[in-house]
């Protein structure tokens, strides 16, 4: 495939001095700017799927713990008040 692009003056000269400093063709930029749109693209953007590794990680093994977090409390502060 053939691509014919125009750019403006100064991205031009950006683009002109990053090739020459990386010393790479511009096709091989612009096949790799494609590829990494590409791949970017697909990722997944949803928070959950996003965070799916952080998810749980510092689980506290109890699977109630949010529903009874005032039992929990009153009994960390009477534990406090006994001494214990």
């Amino acid at each position: 495939m053939t691509v014919s692009l125009r750019l403006e003056a100064t991205l031009d000269a950006a683009l002109r001095q990053r090739l020459a400093h990386d010393d790479i063709s511009l096709s091989d930029f612009i096949r790799q700017a494609i590829r990494e749109k590409i791949e970017r693209d697909q990722q997944p953007t949803d928070p959950y799927t996003l965070g799916r590794p952080l998810f749980g990680r510092h689980t506290s093994g109890e699977p109630d713990r949010s529903q009874r977090r005032k039992q929990i409390i009153r009994e960390r502060l009477h534990a406090q008040h006994r001494g214990g």
